[in-house]
This record gives C-alpha cells, sequence and structure tokens, in this order.
C-alpha cells in the first residue's frame, strides 16, 4: 500500500518538477522577448537601424503573450504536485529542540497529531479549491488577456491538491497505527532538520 502512494506522489513531483521547468523557460524567453522589444523600440535603434527595428518588431519578438496568466495556474500546480511528496516522505521541515528528549512512544504520538492536523488541512484546502472553482465557474469569470476562464486554473490546482489531500489521510493513518502499536511501520521521515 505505501508503495503506491510513494509511487503516486513520486510521479506528482515528477510532473510538477516538468511544469515547473517548462514555467521557468517561458518566463526566460517572456523576459528576454520584451528586453528585445524595449531595445528594438528604443530611441537608439529607431534613428540608427529603423527598418532592421521595425522588421524584427513585425516578426512578432516580444513577451510571451499571457506569460502571468500561464504562470499563475502553473505554479498553483507546482505547489500541490510537489506537496505530496514532501508529505509522504517527511520533507517539511522540522525543529527537534524541543522534541529529542522525548521518548520514542511521545514522538510518535506527536507525530500523529502533526499529520492528524497536516490531513485536516490538506482536505480543507482541497475542498475549498472546489468550492471557489465551483463558484467561478457560476460566475464565468475570464482572465483579462488570454480570456480562458478562471476556474481553469482552479481545476488544474484541484487534481494535485486532492492527490496530496489523499496522500495526507494515509500518512495520518499510518502515523496513528505506529503510535498505537509503538513501532515504525515505515521508514523514517528524511525531512529536513533545523
Amino acid at each position: 500500500m505505501h508503495r503506491v502512494f510513494y509511487g503516486l506522489a513520486w510521479v506528482m513531483a515528477l510532473v510538477g518538477g516538468a511544469v515547473l521547468t517548462a514555467l521557468v523557460l517561458m518566463i526566460c524567453v517572456s523576459i528576454l522577448g520584451r528586453t528585445a522589444t524595449s531595445i528594438l523600440h528604443s530611441t537608439w535603434m529607431q534613428t540608427t537601424m529603423p527598418d532592421l527595428a521595425q522588421t524584427l518588431i513585425d516578426t512578432g519578438i516580444g513577451p510571451v503573450f499571457g506569460d502571468y496568466e500561464f504562470l499563475v495556474a502553473g505554479l498553483a500546480f507546482c505547489v500541490f504536485a510537489f506537496l505530496g511528496w514532501c508529505q509522504i516522505t517527511g520533507g517539511h521541515a522540522t525543529v527537534d529542540v524541543f522534541t529529542a528528549g522525548l521518548s520514542d512512544r511521545s514522538r510518535r504520538i506527536l507525530q500523529m497529531i502533526i499529520e492528524i492536523v497536516f490531513a485536516a488541512a490538506l482536505v480543507l484546502i482541497a475542498v475549498q479549491l472546489y468550492e471557489g472553482m465551483s463558484a467561478l465557474m457560476r460566475r464565468r469569470t475570464t482572465t483579462f488577456l488570454l480570456q480562458y476562464p478562471v476556474w481553469w486554473n482552479y481545476a488544474v490546482a484541484l487534481v494535485p491538491a486532492v492527490i496530496t489531500a489523499i496522500i495526507g489521510v494515509y500518512m495520518a493513518l499510518v502515523r496513528t497505527a505506529e503510535a498505537f502499536k509503538n513501532r515504525s511501520l515505515i521508514d523514517a521521515a528524511q525531512g529536513a532538520d533545523h
């Protein structure tokens, strides 16, 4: 069972990484295009090489149209795509100063409580994301430049948010079983320690 959820989280993180890479490349292209447009419209280019400047401008050199609208949708997707991986690997930052002196049983109980709260928060976020998407579907709001429905951004983020919530609930169940059995059922958290 753990292997299935672990694999699902891993695939989502890979997809999130691919989307994030595409977003970074898009923003780089957009910045280069915006800079090129500024240079081509500059007084110097317009006075020294007006024909070349106009020819290049006419080719469509410029920023990616709707780049920020793509960025908003993509980043929301990426956050939720990575969150499931952090949840299942214990990749969230932890501060062990206060828990280092606790017994194993006390740490397991504390970890169980943390996982339950985290799972509840993830489920609440997914539900609210769905509610927001539904409201935007009814309003038929569109984005400013590309004129696509705003609810699409929510729908894109909802898929990994639901998967992350499911992984969060699974981890809460695992940590609860570990607390009651007083033994580890899966590998210890591999999170960042500070």
